[in-house]
């Protein structure tokens, strides 16, 4: 199938301003994801963004990027406008999207996002990593993904929460972030409204699943470090060897 990885990158953070931007070892936060995508060598890519200066800072490192509007809510509402600016002939069928706080990510991972499309039933694919830590299993701002294994390393997800779930003995899973689409599920997702248990979770990919669309995530070794506040940005730092 024909892949795109959307890397959707704005200027505006709260818990730390003009983050894309921020340098890492010599180079831009979203430069160093675009490298990362480029990397995986899954499909071509593209940075979606609402702010000249992070488009003439990708562009300038040699990669390709799309202006988007500045009223979007969501990364997904984001690549779905610079997916029919750079693609209008409809050509991708599959559209990885790679948040731009991720500049540290494996290549192998953002690879391994599509495979649960070997099930032509899944509409969404995602990733999820086997919680090693326990404070995390009750830690709000990590993610969970409860779901029924379809296999070694699947999970068919029936929901995600910021509390402690499921119940009783046995692994949890750190929902990763990274999402890949078939074409028509993004088409069909970002035209459905927010759904009662995504605005009382804060989970936009409770929509999805209110919705019966299928998500399947494939499990991985590690959660890759997103950027969300300075001393992120002080280990993404480290790992560069800046």
């Amino acid at each position: 199938m024909s892949t795109l990885i959307l890397i959707p990158a704005r200027l505006g953070s709260t818990r730390l301003p003009r983050k894309a931007l921020a340098d890492i070892a010599g180079r831009p936060m979203v430069v160093r994801v675009a490298e990362r995508a480029a990397a995986a060598a899954a499909g071509r890519v593209v940075v979606a963004t609402d702010a000249e200066e992070i488009r003439a800072a990708v562009v300038s490192a040699g990669f390709e990027a799309v202006m988007t509007s500045v009223e979007h809510q969501s990364g997904s509402d984001r690549i779905f406008e610079a997916l029919q600016a750079v693609d209008p002939r409809g050509e991708a069928e599959t559209i990885i999207n790679v948040q731009g706080d991720l500049p540290t990510i494996d290549p192998e991972t953002i690879r391994r996002s599509v495979a649960p499309f070997e099930d032509a039933r899944c509409d969404i694919a995602t990733l999820a990593a086997v919680i090693t830590h326990e404070a995390e299993r009750d830690n709000p701002n990590v993610v969970k993904l409860v779901g029924s294994p379809i296999g070694p390393r699947r999970l068919h997800a029936l929901y995600f929460t910021r509390a402690r779930a499921p119940w009783g003995e046995g692994p949890h899973h750190h929902h990763i972030g990274l999402y890949a689409y078939r074409r028509e599920s993004l088409e069909r997702f970002v035209s459905l409204a927010p759904s009662t248990l995504e605005k009382r979770e804060k989970l936009e990919q409770l929509r999805a699943l209110e919705n019966g669309m299928r998500i399947d995530a494939e499990i991985v070794d590690t959660v890759p470090l997103g950027v969300d506040g300075p001393d992120d940005l002080v280990r993404a730092r480290e790992i560069y060897g800046a």
